[in-house]
């Protein structure tokens, strides 16, 4: 268990040598002194959301770029797309140093070993004077908890938790897939309706209605159809992701065999936050629970019930809240925190960016 979050002190925190200096479109204060910034980083697999903020919480500037994917496409292509994103939000001039602090809280740094190589690649290229780099479960906590602890569960393409305890303890999970013991995430339950469509089609599982759901929504004639357009390439597996609000519908209508699989992944995500909680000590403690990730902010009526139940029989003290700000928000409010910004400043950055939902 590590005993700090990422960027909280100066453990886990790099800094430049040499990288103080004027960063590129940011303007004095009104008593001329230079205002002191963040740029925030939400680097995701599909995007890469990023904001300046000043030390006040005031939005200077957004941005977005294309995936984050350090794990298949290299540290160094990872960071490049992380830059392209600061300079759609500051112009094609700007030039680093981009900000006093770097908060990125990103996919593919799942373990520390990761954080580090980031962290040092991107103080290397001198966009902040201080570096945090971060998992991107991280700033999903930050953005849903009304402090800087809890617990977070992110059940997007796959899953993750994290938690934090109110004296600075992290409890975390390596989050590699299967090999790590996890299941669950979008791509995950796609294949498993895919999986009994077909069972349920060649008569090796019960019937369910997911056989006639998946052919509809690819258009196919027979569930063996969609699975050798997988097979040659004719249909992308990332595809499968589709079939997340398809389960959904036929779970609701009340088919036995898709409300099996969400009730799978309302087991998932609440052990997960159990663990968390209890490597905390924080087991029968008042805590925020935050569920992000897009399969948990559907707000899925079945999966909602499923999980809200779930945690009142096993951490009956847990307060599930499902994230309403955007993650590149937790990763500027983390950043705020290691700037010493006061509360005034964070209520700010979270109305503007409530704003924006």
């Amino acid at each position: 268990m590590r005993t700090t979050p990422p960027g909280t002190d100066g453990e886990h925190t790099r800094t430049a040598p040499g990288a103080a200096g004027e960063h590129a479109g940011i303007p004095p204060g009104t008593d001329g002194a230079r205002v002191r910034t963040v740029l925030a980083v939400d680097g995701g697999n599909s995007k890469t959301d990023v904001a300046l903020v000043a030390e006040d919480g005031t939005v200077l500037a957004t941005g977005r770029g294309g995936g984050f994917r350090p794990q298949s496409e290299g540290v160094g292509a990872a960071v490049d797309v992380l830059g392209d994103a600061v300079r759609r939000a500051l112009g094609p001039g700007a030039a680093p140093p981009f900000a006093d602090h770097v908060a990125a809280y990103v996919a593919g740094a799942d373990l520390p070993v990761e954080e580090e190589t980031l962290r040092d690649e991107i103080l290397a290229r001198g966009y902040g004077r201080e570096v945090a780099v971060g998992n991107d479960a991280f700033a999903l906590l930050r953005a849903g908890a009304s402090g800087p602890s809890g617990v977070a569960v992110v059940c997007g393409a796959g899953v993750n938790a994290v938690g934090v305890s109110p004296t600075g303890e992290v409890a975390r999970f390596p989050a590699l897939g299967r090999i790590s013991g996890d299941w669950g995430g979008g791509l995950v339950l796609g294949e498993e309706a895919l999986w009994h469509a077909v069972r349920a089609e060649d008569g090796r599982g019960p019937a369910t209605a997911l056989e006639r759901a998946v052919r509809g929504h690819f258009g196919a004639r027979t569930v063996e159809e969609v699975t050798l357009g997988l097979h040659f390439g004719d249909l992308p597996h990332a595809r499968l992701h589709e079939l997340v609000p398809v389960l959904m519908a036929v779970a609701a209508a009340g088919d036995a065999v898709a409300r099996s699989i969400l009730a799978r992944m309302a087991d998932e995500v609440v052990v997960l936050a159990v663990v968390a909680l209890r490597r905390l000590g924080l087991l029968d403690s008042p805590v925020e629970v935050v569920l992000g990730g897009g399969v948990l902010t559907a707000r899925d009526a079945l999966l909602d019930d499923m999980i809200r139940r779930r945690f009142a029989e096993r951490a009956p003290k847990a307060e599930p809240v499902v994230v309403t700000l955007p993650p590149v928000a937790g990763a500027a409010l983390l950043g705020l925190d290691a700037l010493g910004a006061g509360e005034e400043a964070k209520t700010r950055l979270r109305d503007r960016f409530r704003s924006r939902v």
